[in-house]
């Protein structure tokens, strides 16, 4: 593995490659990476690196909305198959028949989608910013896709908008379950439960912080707290220890992790590094479309 690591290191130099991993990679891609964040802040960084090349070692709707971002960069991804399943739960179908019935709407998309649902939308949206940026939209009908429970919370938190709501979601959130959660606090009474908020709504009314991947990461950074249930995709173990070295960190009893982003290796990496023929291709007008919701989540966010 030495080795490997090694080349990578050389190839990316030779070729003018930067290396960005999603917090819920494996703990050894995350090692390799040039930067490591959520949706929010990866978003923000592709439209920042100088390199020509973009290698993503995430699922294909980041490298999607790389792509988007940096029309004119090459962006490769290690594993072409690795997939967000939810990123595919919105139609457009719907999505027209919803500006048809409703006046005064917005659609929003959570970036966990495909660049055509992306570019049907009016905005884009992380679980970092989705509150922030909905109370900013003038709009007070806002249809939220794909994901129900994010679009749930959001309406929690923002009462004063209607809601629609979508019927999306996260396999590997919404296979966290409120019992087992209260069957790990037996356990481990002290630690606090930290929640991202792709969760059920009956996962979030327990939590006693409810974030992003990256707002997780800071809430247990910062916390006198010594120990932590973690509710989210446990990649994020990784930077959590690494920050954390005399905190405990815990599972809530069963396998939460992301098949699709665990198929991300070394290995991998390094066969992209070498061929470069994973390469993300959009077609210009759909691109240019998309386009129009990335920027305007990073203008609305206050990222320009």
């Amino acid at each position: 593995m030495e080795a490997i690591i090694r080349r990578i290191r050389e190839l990316k130099k030779e070729k003018d490659v930067v290396i960005l991993a999603h917090y819920y990679t494996d703990g050894q891609i995350q090692a390799l990476a040039d930067y490591v964040g959520d949706s929010y802040y990866l978003s923000k960084i592709a439209t920042e690196v100088s390199q020509n090349t973009i290698l993503f070692c995430g699922v294909s709707f980041m490298g999607e909305s790389a792509k988007i971002l940096n029309p004119k960069k090459t962006v490769i991804m290690p594993d072409s198959y690795a997939d967000c399943p939810m990123a595919h739960m919105a139609d457009t179908d719907k999505i027209k028949e919803i500006r048809e019935t409703y006046e005064d709407v917005a659609v929003v998309c959570y970036i966990n989608s495909t660049a055509e649902i992306k570019a049907n939308s009016d905005v884009c949206v992380t679980s970092a910013n989705a509150i922030k940026i909905v109370k900013a939209l003038p709009n007070q009908n806002i249809y939220f896709i794909p994901d129900g429970n994010l679009g749930r919370y959001v309406a929690n938190m923002v009462p004063e908008k209607n809601i629609i709501i979508n019927d999306g979601f996260c396999h590997v959130h919404t296979s966290i379950k409120r019992k087992n959660i209260e069957k790990a606090k037996e356990v481990y009474p002290e630690a606090l439960v930290l929640a991202h908020p792709e969760c059920t709504w009956d996962v979030l009314e327990i939590a006693d912080y409810i974030g992003s991947t990256s707002g997780i990461i800071e809430f247990a950074t910062k916390s006198t707290s010594c120990s932590f249930i973690i509710c989210t995709e446990m990649g994020v173990l990784y930077e959590l220890e690494m920050k954390n070295p005399n905190k405990k960190f815990y599972s809530v009893g069963h396998r939460q992790f992301c098949p699709n982003m665990k198929r991300i290796t070394a290995e991998k990496v390094l066969e992209q590094l070498e061929t470069i023929n994973h390469v993300v291709e959009l077609k210009e007008e759909l691109s240019k479309r998309a386009n129009n919701a990335l920027v305007r989540m990073l203008e609305l966010a206050s990222w320009r």
